[in-house]
């Protein structure tokens, strides 16, 4: 049985995931598309609330995926859905970020506030009605003086939202700071903790569930980064499926936390289409050993990474024995990065 024919949907990803800037991960659209054409729903969740779902929908369409607008769902989406809920209608909410965060209050029924709006009022001394609440999300623009009025109107009392806290962005240059890192900025200016609602929380991925009609055990959340998109599909009640084609590594997944850990794990997107191959452990006399098909692994007072098996499998295996080590000294484990890239090809 191919993997994406356990569950009834797909939550997936889209920094590292799907695509790296404006290019198509290696093998994710094919591995989409054949989930799609088989009848299993997939889901387009992001925490970059920068741009309007159209977009996201439209580059996802110029990749050559099948999908429909209402697929995609963003953090901002979900910030404002539950702005909406506390929140009376037309509230003024100051908007934070892209156009996807002043689009998504509107949809609400919420009336946004641009940072420039309320700079331009103080500036000239005009009397101007108090935002009720602060949507912050992702904008490649966002300003030190668009965090001022943000912090302004939380020190007022206004509510403060952010869509996600993601450190990093991934880019197809590299890691860029992502809208966590602005959150923090913020934060230390105002001293309180805002309320999050992207992943690693779990109103965006029951958004998705409810969007394609399945329970969240019946769905597979797919993503790159553990601190967000795989707490996200633990906190949610749903497993999980690790990709190394974003942002953490194979040693990230060996020292993750149970809050955090995926339930499947392979080099990239192609292990949706395929069976998927369990690690098997032993244990005993102070060492560990891992198997997943060719690949194997010992861990002990050393690591040792044996020849054999394919990235995928590799991975597996050494995370395994990792996960049932006792104690872990990755200080001494050398390059695991290049030794799960050597792997046959799969």
């Amino acid at each position: 049985m191919r993997l994406f024919e356990r569950y009834r949907g797909i939550v997936c990803d889209l920094d590292g995931v799907v695509y790296r800037g404006p290019e198509a991960v290696p093998h994710a659209v094919e591995a989409l598309q054949s989930a799609h054409a088989a009848g299993v729903g997939v889901a387009y969740a992001t925490n970059n609330a920068s741009r309007p779902p159209q977009q996201v929908y439209e580059q996802l369409r110029g990749l050559g995926l099948d999908l429909e607008l209402r697929d995609v769902l963003t953090s901002a989406q979900a910030g404002a859905r539950h702005l909406a809920e506390v929140l009376p209608a037309g509230g003024r909410v100051l908007a934070i970020g892209g156009p996807g965060v002043r689009l998504a209050l509107q949809e609400s029924g919420l009336q946004p506030v641009l940072p420039s709006q309320l700079e331009a009022a103080a500036a000239q001394q005009e009397s101007f009605e108090p935002v009720l609440a602060v949507l912050q999300g992702f904008g490649p623009d966002v300003s030190s003086s668009d965090l001022s009025q943000g912090a302004f109107a939380i020190q007022e009392g206004a509510l403060w939202v952010v869509t996600n806290n993601d450190t990093t962005l991934p880019t197809a240059r590299g890691l860029a700071p992502g809208n966590g890192a602005l959150v923090g900025a913020l934060k230390h200016a105002v001293g309180i903790e805002p309320t999050v609602v992207g992943k690693p929380e779990a109103p965006l991925y029951l958004v998705c569930a409810q969007v394609l009609g399945c329970e969240p055990s019946e769905t597979l959340a797919v993503g790159d980064r553990l601190d967000t998109d795989l707490a996200g599909a633990v906190a949610s009640g749903m497993d999980g499926l690790y990709v190394r084609t974003g942002v953490s590594r194979p040693v990230d997944v060996a020292l993750a936390d149970h809050s955090m850990r995926p339930r499947y794990i392979a080099a990239d997107l192609r292990a949706l289409t395929q069976e998927y191959d369990e690690a098997e452990v032993q244990s005993g006399q102070g060492e560990v050993q891992a198997s997943c098909g060719q690949a194997r692994v010992s861990l002990g007072a050393s690591l040792e990474l044996h020849e054999g098996g394919t990235p995928s499998q590799r991975l597996r295996a050494f995370v395994a024995a990792c996960w049932a080590a006792e104690e872990l000294d990755p200080s001494t484990w050398g390059d695991v990065d290049s030794w799960v890239d050597a792997g046959e090809t799969s």
